[in-house]
């Protein structure tokens, strides 16, 4: 294996396994959401945040409040979450496939960047169905965002690679 393609399989290893734990970090959260919400207010309620930031501190009274009745009154709603979490970490383990040779599974990095481009029209369409305030649909949109930076950057160097291990064009003498 040259050097120059060690060296582009290793950066493309790395920003992978960066994004793998950035997906199995956001689903696991999504698995204790009652005790993050309480965790979460108690912090805004014990610094100085909480005033600084008065709207987040009321959205994250109501949610808590909503995700408290539900959790009380009909539990099994919050299975949804539950799926949502076991989804992320499906998705994650999609990316072992490029992890493992990147130019055959280029297509898992495609899927993705097409999954964050998707957060966009989700948030800007079923959050204001759902009541969700707009600054709170753009930190949701955030993830799309700043989850295609690192797919792009694979893809471009999946693609450098693919041009490294190409075959020779027939009668042309092949690279050394």
């Amino acid at each position: 294996m040259s050097e120059r393609r060690a060296a582009l399989v290793r950066r493309i290893r790395l920003w992978l396994v960066v994004f793998i734990v950035c997906l199995v970090l956001s689903g696991l959260t999504a698995f204790p959401l009652v005790h993050e919400l309480r965790w979460t207010q108690s912090l805004l309620r014990s610094t100085p945040a909480g005033d600084w930031f008065p709207g987040l501190t009321g959205w994250i009274d109501r949610v808590r409040e909503g995700l408290d009745a539900t959790d009380e009154k009909y539990p099994f709603v919050l299975y949804g979450t539950d799926w949502l979490a076991f989804a992320h970490l499906v998705i994650a383990v999609a990316f072992y496939g490029p992890y493992r040779d990147p130019v055959r599974n280029i297509w898992v990095i495609e899927f993705g960047m097409i999954a964050c481009a998707g957060i966009i029209p989700l948030a800007l369409i079923c959050g204001p169905v759902r009541g969700i305030p707009f600054w709170w649909s753009v930190i949701d949109m955030s993830f799309g965002v700043f989850g295609v930076i690192p797919l792009y950057v694979v893809r471009r160097k999946i693609k450098e690679l693919e041009a490294l291990t190409a075959p020779a064009p027939s009668g042309a003498p092949a690279a050394v």
